[in-house]
């Protein structure tokens, strides 16, 4: 079955399911900080899906007291299911393959892995929202004599089995797959994975019991003190909406480890930053002003003009796109000195 094919199937479902409106998929909004419980809040951001383009409009709020900034109202477990679907699998699953297995982010993984080295030679490592396990596959030519495991929700970390790129799955919630997990890891990794949970406070525990005494857990997120959120707006690609619930200030990360009996012994707010800030947000305009694609939750399929143009019109931008990627690669190393570094790095040592 083609592409085609299977968005018509798929259509059916999607238009059913919207046929009853999109408000349902949201909680009621909130009045407080879910981090310090202040009442202080101001919007931040409201937008509407820039990546898949799924009907419905997000807003992120944000606390005047800790400065923690959530999705407001946050999405449903229904909600959430909707706009992941064939996001990472399904539709989507080729596109995210070929992002999550690209050069750039293969580099990134050696320098998360590496960030391990000066804390002695994990034993066996469970990798948090391993996706497809594509960290696992890149951070073992760093620790080959790690044993490396993964978890997630999706269908990704049993298809990370079947390929060889980790050697147990464990699909499903970490914070209910935590008591059956006691004690088995000596290190445990949340890279970009905090953002998008429900509760950031509970992974955290999760990810404590899970932990041998002495063990480390290293965790990579958005920074949302960065300046570029403010520059680029809602183009600023680590917004990530629908997905992003919760973008958390390293104070108040490193504070809520504290609290849970974790020393930080490691901070970096440099080098893990993604250069791809600038590509991303013309990216995300560019598809944005396009003609629509033909996707199952759009009511029609666009027609042959709209098909023809939407091509020619994207292909001829692949020169734009390609010397901004270029340069946005060249002043990476600027950038990571600078407040325009967009994620940071914690360590830290149960």
């Amino acid at each position: 079955m083609n592409r085609t094919q299977e968005v018509a199937r798929l259509r059916v479902d999607y238009q059913r399911e919207l046929a009853r409106g999109t408000d349902r998929f949201h909680e009621p909004k909130r009045t407080e900080c879910p981090w310090c419980g202040s009442s202080r809040l101001r919007t931040r951001l409201r937008t509407v899906d820039l990546l898949q383009h799924k009907p419905g409009t997000f807003v992120i709020d944000q606390c005047r007291d800790c400065s923690h900034s959530f999705q407001n109202p946050r999405l449903t477990p229904e909600g959430l299911d909707f706009y992941y679907r064939d996001f990472y699998d399904g539709l989507g699953a080729d596109l995210t393959e070929w992002v999550f297995n690209g050069r750039g982010n293969r580099k990134r993984y050696r320098a998360s892995a590496r960030a391990l080295l000066p804390f002695g030679t994990p034993r066996r490592w469970l990798d948090v929202g391993t996706g497809h396990g594509h960290f696992p596959q890149t951070a073992r030519t760093v620790h080959p004599a790690t044993v490396f495991d993964g978890l997630d929700v999706g269908e990704g970390v049993e298809e990370g089995k079947r390929q060889g790129r980790i050697a147990e799955a464990h699909r499903g919630l970490l914070t209910e797959l935590a008591p059956k997990l006691e004690g088995q890891y000596d290190t445990v990794s949340m890279f970009h994975y905090l953002e998008h949970t429900t509760d950031p406070r509970a992974e955290l525990t999760a990810a404590r019991t899970v932990l041998a005494p002495g063990g480390h857990l290293i965790i990579e997120v958005p920074d949302p003190e960065c300046l570029s959120s403010g520059l680029l707006g809602r183009w600023w690609m680590p917004y990530f909406q629908p997905q992003h619930l919760h973008l958390i200030p390293l104070a108040n990360l490193r504070r809520e480890l504290e609290s849970l009996g974790c020393t930080v012994v490691a901070v970096e707010r440099h080098e893990p930053h993604i250069p791809f800030d600038l590509t991303g947000a013309v990216l995300l305009a560019l598809v944005h002003a396009l003609p629509p694609a033909d996707d199952p939750w759009r009511a029609e399929p666009p027609s042959g003009l709209q098909r023809n143009a939407r091509e020619a019109l994207f292909w001829s931008s692949v020169p734009v796109l390609a010397g901004v990627y270029g340069v946005e690669q060249l002043l990476a190393p600027l950038i990571r000195r600078t407040r325009l570094s967009n994620a940071y790095r914690v360590v830290a040592r149960v």
